[in-house]
């Protein structure tokens, strides 16, 4: 008896271990692709940086869930959005979150990634890691997932030195719209939005 209840734990062990590397797994190929990009020489190149822009948000929007990323941003002001306004604001919002990360990964310069830990917790998990730059330095980077419909781990969050990427950006909308309303928030990005495009 004592050996049967032994193997069951083993193989939930087995289990447990084989799905939380999956989502480890999914989070560093995405990393490990995005690297990939902004390392490639042929799409280094200024004449090529639409190209990169656009490899990148693709990698990005198989794993970054948009939508829930900009309802926690919006915080208690989504719930006040029409359909429309809330399309918007998650097309807006998406393009903001790429181009910002864009800006920053393509000053990649050999940082070295290590994943350092995996907690879930029912449909919620965060895989933690660390970036160490050539000079040692070194800063967290977690990843906040959830468990999506058709059982998918999605990024909604990203928490860089301990601070939120949502909550940040929440925090600077709510002051926005506290300050002037919910359309000059709109206005805000959709001027941010053009000027990339332009650029």
């Amino acid at each position: 008896m004592l050996k049967r209840i032994c193997i069951i734990v083993l193989c939930c062990l087995l289990l447990s271990n084989t799905a939380f590397a999956s989502i480890t797994a999914d989070v560093k190929r995405t990393v490990d692709d995005i690297i990939k990009i902004v390392t490639d020489n042929d799409l280094k190149r200024t004449s090529n940086e639409q190209k990169r822009r656009g490899a990148i948000k693709k990698v990005l929007s198989d794993i970054f869930d948009h939508q829930e990323m900009a309802k926690r941003s919006l915080g208690k002001h989504w719930n006040q959005r029409s359909p429309a306004e809330r399309k918007l604001f998650v097309d807006l919002f998406a393009s903001l979150l790429e181009n910002s990360y864009a800006s920053k990964i393509e000053s990649y310069n050999n940082e070295k990634v290590v994943y350092v830990k995996e907690v879930v917790d029912g449909d919620h998990a965060e895989v933690k890691s660390k970036i160490i730059t050539p000079k040692k330095d070194e800063f967290t980077l977690d990843y906040r997932l959830m468990k999506e419909s058709g059982g998918k781990w999605m990024v909604y969050d990203v928490v860089i030195e301990g601070v939120s990427l949502v909550s940040n950006y929440r925090t600077q909308f709510n002051k926005i719209i506290s300050a002037n309303g919910y359309p000059e928030l709109v206005k805000k990005l959709q001027a941010k939005d053009n000027e990339v495009k332009l650029q």
